[in-house]
């Protein structure tokens, strides 16, 4: 397929070119280091079926947008700095990572940062997931929000806001909190650290979010004006319940056996019982966030990657310079 005959019809899909899986796989010109059999094991998430195939026609291309991106970024930093007379060394380049729950945003992540740590120039890459700036359990009770976890108000907004700008800024150690899901929760005084990587991903529902309107009309920052680079990973809704009752299936028979989990008293359910209960939550907390939070900010994206009811990515959509 020629690039002429995928670009034909663009206009319809208004900001973005629209390319299909055949087209956005001839992209990428080289491939890197292969991942071994291990690796991708280790980066694929619950259930997901990521395989070589995938990684080589859809995450290899994308590595390579990203590079392109990152590299030219370098440039106009190195040019403008020298127009205006600045001297300082380069602050990290930032990738967000948008998606619903259960629609595989954590697996393109940890894809993302393996690759990009293989290419030729072996950027350093940190991943950081925004579950750690979740207010904690008791807070969230206490603000009545159990009930809305996930959504934008259950996060610390001010203070992964100031973690993305410190990061941004170039300081030279910034912390962030460590959320477990096995215990569902915030790990009281546990932290990670980031140390002025090349490149950062951010990994969150609600990345994407536009500034919030104050009371008098004006708007502050948005985690999203410090964003270089954004992926957004898309679905059917349907899909992504299935994804998401199929994935409480699996863990019901696996992390919720664990006494210390938070979820464990599920892990007693029938399958009938766990697929009714998986689809209540879906139906009460998840599926809402996504309708009203999550699938809004799509548009925001720098990249769109659009999966079938099989998990496989079949188009993808890049916004246009």
């Amino acid at each position: 397929m020629t690039t002429e005959h995928s670009l034909e019809h663009v206009n319809e899909h208004g900001p973005y070119l629209a390319l299909d899986r055949e087209h956005w796989a001839e992209l990428a010109a080289s491939r890197g280091e292969e991942l071994e059999d291990e690796t991708l094991a280790q980066l694929r998430g619950i259930d997901d079926p990521t395989d070589f195939a995938e990684v080589s026609e859809v995450y290899w291309p994308l590595t390579e947008l990203v590079l392109l991106y990152y590299e030219r970024t370098a440039e106009l930093f190195t040019e403008s700095h020298r127009f205006l007379g600045l001297a300082g060394h380069r602050t990290p380049f930032i990738i967000a990572v948008a998606g619903s729950v259960a629609v595989g945003k954590s697996t393109v992540s940890r894809l993302l940062r393996e690759l990009l740590s293989r290419s030729e120039t072996r950027p350093k890459v940190e991943l950081i997931t925004t579950d750690g700036f979740l207010y904690p359990n008791a807070k969230l009770e206490s603000m009545g929000l159990m009930g809305r976890k996930g959504f934008p108000e259950s996060y610390d907004r001010r203070a992964l806001l100031d973690f993305v700008m410190d990061v941004k800024s170039g300081k030279e150690e910034v912390t962030a909190p460590v959320y477990s899901h096995l215990s569902y929760d915030i790990v009281p005084g546990g932290r990670v650290v980031i140390s002025q990587p090349d490149i950062l991903i951010v990994e969150g529902l609600n990345v994407l979010q536009p500034a919030r309107r104050r009371a008098d009309g004006t708007t502050g920052l948005a985690l999203s004006d410090f964003f270089d680079f954004s992926v957004y990973v898309d679905a059917d809704d349907a899909d992504i319940r299935e994804w998401y009752i199929a994935r409480f299936l699996t863990l019901r028979e696996t992390a919720f056996q664990d006494p210390n989990s938070y979820f464990t008293r599920y892990a007693g359910l029938s399958e009938a019982q766990a697929r009714a209960t998986a689809g209540d939550i879906w139906d009460a907390v998840n599926g809402p966030n996504l309708t009203l939070n999550v699938k809004p900010t799509r548009g925001r994206a720098t990249v769109i990657l659009r999966k079938s009811a099989a998990h496989k990515v079949n188009w993808v959509r890049i916004r246009k310079i």
